[in-house]
């Protein structure tokens, strides 16, 4: 799986995945997806535009660390998942935990409090 972080205006970091979060996926950036997520008031982006397969563990990955950042007064919204990987979203429930949006902009309003 590909990891890459950006820093984006106003505090906000955007994370890009690619690959599959299957195990090996999740062991390969776990640490780092972590890592970015930590700190005082987080506001994260994760871009799932090219996450072609979500396993549970992905599932796993992402609210653990949502839940996490909540408790910090941070937050986590998803980005542009696949319509594949935006159907297990749906069936596990994920969009009431994790905000998703289809457009970057709508995503960084939300994070900013607009």
């Amino acid at each position: 799986m590909e990891f890459t972080a950006t820093e984006l205006k106003n505090g906000i970091t955007l994370l890009q995945l690619r690959g599959r979060m299957d195990i090996m996926g999740v062991n390969e950036v776990e640490t780092k997806f972590t890592g970015y997520c930590a700190g005082e008031t987080p506001k994260v982006i994760v871009d799932m535009s090219g996450v072609d397969f979500l396993a549970s563990i992905g599932i796993r990955l992402l609210v653990t660390n949502a839940k996490s950042m909540f408790s910090r007064k941070g937050k986590m919204v998803l980005l542009n998942p696949t319509p594949d990987v935006m159907g297990v979203l749906e069936i596990t429930d994920i969009p009431a935990i994790i905000p998703v949006y289809s457009q970057l902009e709508s995503a960084e309003a939300v994070l900013l409090g607009h």
